[in-house]
């Protein structure tokens, strides 16, 4: 809980730190654009992301497989579309992290572990249909 209370208090600290700094190197309106900028590059780089992530998931699912690493990546890509949405240069950084595929793996992995381990200590319950 204070965890997140000091996110949501450092995050937009640290951002209006580099909007300032970054303002006074190449001006308020270049800051604009870049935010402009990133936003919509960001938004096109998901939506594409997206569709071939949902279609690797068919591919598997056609095949009998669980889409295991198809979800994940779909996680990465719901958490790396809201940091790119979200106005900062540091949270466009972690949110390209997340949705570019060649950066994709470590936090895929990551977020992988974190489930299971939370399934084992009885945290998340997986049932089966």
């Amino acid at each position: 809980m204070y965890v997140l209370l000091l996110l949501f208090i450092l995050i937009p600290a640290i951002e209006i730190s580099i909007f300032i700094w970054t303002g006074s190197k190449i001006g308020g309106l270049a800051v604009f654009l870049l935010i402009i900028l990133t936003g919509v590059i960001g938004a096109a780089l998901v939506k594409k992301q997206g569709i071939e992530t949902w279609r690797s998931a068919q591919l598997s699912m056609y095949n009998h497989e669980i889409p295991k690493r198809q979800i994940m990546d779909g996680i990465c890509l719901i958490l790396g579309g809201i940091l790119l949405i979200t106005p900062g240069f540091v949270t466009d950084i972690a949110g390209f992290l997340l949705v570019l595929p060649w950066t994709r793996p470590p936090f895929r992995n990551l977020i992988y572990h974190q489930i299971v381990k939370r399934m084992n200590r009885g945290d998340i319950i997986f049932r089966r249909w």
